[in-house]
């Protein structure tokens, strides 16, 4: 808590300083990035209202600068809006809490449910029958192999043959972010549970799932690795699940980055799909199978909301797309079977 004597002489500028090195270290850098904006663009509208932060006392700070702030976002989409006054709430919080200024927490309330936009619920459409039709053939791993590959540049063919198998099918049954995936240690996995304790997005602790076709073929992988993995020295629990076989990493065992995982979609997209669909499929379309698939399996939003680890069920119920098809047998099951003629 700030003494009354510090404050007087605190600018804005300095306090939103401190409150991004809080954001800094209690979350994740891609929060950090977008609280940073957030703040940029409360700073623009500051100055606009000549309240140039960097010499406007923090005691100077109220609400109607808030509410100036709300119109200034209808620039923006409304994810956006929603992100970045989630950010200068938090901002506003904070100075309140630090006593730099006295705060009307109820009117922010008000303000952002009288003024903001409420986003629309959108209906997300992907290519599913061609994700499932990528799920099959990479299962065949003989086809993922180069068959015009050189002598020493053989066995990282092969592995990466197995661990891409393991890695998109992992993907489809699991709901992972490529980067979580990424980031999988062996010791993260219960081999006997079928199951892995993770730090998800925003630096929560999660348990994912996997099918028994996934642990199948991560084992298959592993088990092509296990002498590079023996002569690494380390205690094999520590080791990435998914690795690198490049010429950059040699014969050392190195975590896959995102990139990687990008690439590997990118690469099997066009050997099995074509062209046409590189950067239409990526990583994060297998979780939006993952959840459908989930969906369609057991009908229950909140079972699925836990699966794919969402915070909010409005997210789950973006995922709730029909197929004409399917909409096409409800309908005829319900009026065409209720209402046939009779003769």
């Amino acid at each position: 808590m700030a003494d009354t004597s510090e404050s007087k002489s605190l600018t804005v500028a300095d306090v939103i300083d401190q409150y991004l090195r809080m954001i800094e270290r209690a979350r994740s850098k891609r929060t950090m990035l977008a609280y940073k904006n957030a703040l940029s663009a409360f700073s623009e509208v500051l100055a606009k209202k000549s309240m140039d932060p960097a010499v406007t006392p923090i005691g100077n700070l109220t609400e109607d600068i808030f509410a100036k702030f709300v119109e200034h976002l209808s620039v923006y989409s409304t994810a956006t809006e929603q992100l970045y006054l989630q950010a200068v709430k938090g901002f506003y919080l904070f100075v309140d809490s630090e006593n730099y200024a006295n705060v009307n927490q109820s009117r922010l309330v008000v303000l952002i449910r009288q003024r903001a936009r409420r986003p629309g619920v959108k209906i997300l459409q992907f290519p599913i029958v061609e994700i499932e039709k990528l799920i099959e053939k990479v299962q065949v791993v003989e086809e993922l192999m180069h068959s015009n590959a050189e002598e020493d540049e053989l066995l990282n063919v092969q592995l990466r043959a197995y661990r891409d198998r393991a890695f998109l099918v992992t993907l489809a049954d699991t709901g992972f972010r490529v980067h979580e995936a990424c980031n999988l240690r062996r010791g993260d996995i219960d081999w006997n549970e079928g199951r892995a304790v993770i730090i998800g997005k925003g630096n929560k602790q999660a348990v994912v799932r996997f099918s028994s076709r996934s642990l199948q073929y991560i084992k298959d992988y592993l088990a092509r690795r296990s002498v590079i993995d023996g002569n690494t020295g380390k205690q094999l629990s520590s080791l990435p699940v998914f690795a690198r076989h490049d010429k950059g990493a040699g014969k050392k065992i190195k975590s896959m980055t995102p990139t990687t995982g990008r690439n590997i979609v990118k690469e099997r997209v066009e050997q099995f799909l074509g062209n046409e669909l590189v950067g239409v499929i990526t990583p994060h379309s297998f979780r939006h199978y993952f959840v459908t698939s989930a969906l369609r399996g057991t009908g229950n939003l909140r079972i699925v909301q836990e699966l794919a680890r969402h915070k909010n069920i409005q997210v789950t119920q973006r995922y709730t797309h029909l197929s004409d098809e399917e909409l096409d047998k409800a309908y005829y099951d319900v009026f065409e079977n209720k209402n046939k003629l009779k003769k």
